[in-house]
């Protein structure tokens, strides 16, 4: 029998944001539920697991908004099951004692929207949870600089990958820059094309510049200077298709 739960406590609204969480320590879990309990209707628990099997079955079944996930799952890395977790409308936060850089990094660019360490007050953690929630990133100073070392010493062709973006794609990336709290549809919408138009072309942009999603493309455009001064972007006229 396993320790995965899916049932909701509380009384869901519209605007609750579902959170599953992901820890194998249950005195931890524990008290993430009492935390988020706390914040009903605006937040609630939406199910809870202890390894990597029930949390990938578990965030299945209970389609959270966010999942809170530990590295350390019990000897086994949740780096293994982070892009899976990723992979559907969840925003994922790894939630960590650890402070091994790489792993953060590396957490960063396999989907986690967010780090936040374990050791942080419980506002900070509220906090992070309804930012990412709106499409925002929460990540810590070290975490963004180790990314753009990682992205440099990564990608020696960076110049030609840039080079093979065509103008759309450019003003693409630009508004992804500049609008990077916002989801893809509002981004679709200022670029006045549809949200699955945006999305093939980011596939496109992303094999272009070898980045995996959108953390990585907003570095990689960051560090190459794909920004213009005081937001002159001209990201909000029509995209042509």
């Amino acid at each position: 029998m396993n320790d995965i739960a899916t049932d909701a406590v509380g009384a869901a609204t519209a605007d609750t944001i579902d959170v599953f969480l992901v820890d194998d320590h249950k005195c931890i879990v524990w008290g993430l539920e009492r935390l988020i309990a706390g914040e009903q209707p605006r937040m609630r628990v939406a199910g809870k697991a202890h390894n990597r099997r029930d949390a990938v079955a578990g965030a299945r079944a209970a389609r959270p908004d966010v999942i809170l996930l530990d590295l350390d799952l019990g000897g086994d890395s949740g780096l293994d099951i982070l892009p899976e977790l990723a992979d559907g409308d969840a925003a994922v936060i790894v939630l960590t004692g650890s402070r091994d850089g790489d792993a953060l990094a590396r957490a960063v660019s396999l989907g986690a929207r967010g780090i936040v360490g374990k050791n942080e007050p419980a506002d900070v953690v509220l906090r992070a949870i309804d930012r990412v929630h709106h499409g925002e990133l929460w990540l810590e100073r070290s975490t963004m600089t180790r990314m753009l070392d990682t992205l440099k010493s990564g990608r020696r062709d960076a110049n030609a990958a840039l080079d093979a973006l065509t103008p759309k794609e450019r003003r693409i990336v630009i508004a992804v820059v500049e609008h990077r709290g916002a989801n893809s549809r509002d981004i679709a919408a200022r670029l006045f094309i549809s949200d699955h138009t945006l999305r093939n072309h980011l596939t496109t942009i992303y094999r272009k510049l070898d980045v995996r999603n959108r953390v990585e493309l907003v570095m990689h455009a960051i560090e190459h200077g794909m920004t213009k001064p005081g937001g002159a972007s001209g990201a909000g006229a029509p995209l042509a298709h």
